[in-house]
């Protein structure tokens, strides 16, 4: 499995990690915040010792049509245009260890918005979300967020992964 973690068209992270799983856990998804995205790619087998290859580095899908709402600085009625499997508007909040309680809108992909079922997907999120299937869906309870708070909530994520057993950095 792969997560890239993908900021301003630039890849921040790559995350892989090899392992023994269930075939509902061979995923290929997506979390699309505009400026922050991450892919994640499986590539699954099922004889013994057949995990030695990597998987494919995700890519950025075309536009599929689907639009929700994103937070840019403190106004969260932006609109983004979702790509490749990214079928749900996402709202995620979560309170960071600095004491900031941010809340981050976007694009998801139908897996991620069943993150709890996933292990492969849960250290993605590590946050409330709320996820819905209509165009610009995630405008309800809206709060607002800095950039500041957001790209702290993703470098707290990208520690949290890094400090994880399952995976190694490349």
């Amino acid at each position: 499995m792969v997560r890239l973690f993908v900021a301003g068209g630039s890849k921040l992270v790559d995350i892989k990690g090899k392992s023994c799983a269930a075939a509902e856990e061979c995923v290929q998804a997506s979390i699309n915040f505009g400026g922050a995205r991450t892919l994640i790619t499986s590539k699954c087998c099922t004889s013994d010792l057949c995990n030695s290859q990597d998987a494919p580095e995700g890519s950025i899908s075309s536009p599929n049509g689907k639009k929700c709402f994103q937070c840019v600085g403190n106004d969260c009625t932006q609109t983004l245009n979702c790509n490749g499997n990214e079928d749900h508007c996402i709202s995620s909040a979560s309170n960071i260890p600095t004491g900031f309680s941010v809340t981050v809108k976007g694009c998801a992909s139908k897996l991620i918005c069943s993150s709890t079922q996933s292990p492969q997907i849960t250290g993605i999120t590590a946050a409330e979300i709320s996820c819905c299937q209509g165009d610009l869906c995630n405008s309800a309870g809206m709060t607002t967020t800095s950039q500041l708070q957001s790209r702290m909530s993703l470098w707290n994520l990208i520690l949290a992964l890094r400090s994880s057993s399952l995976f190694s950095m490349d």
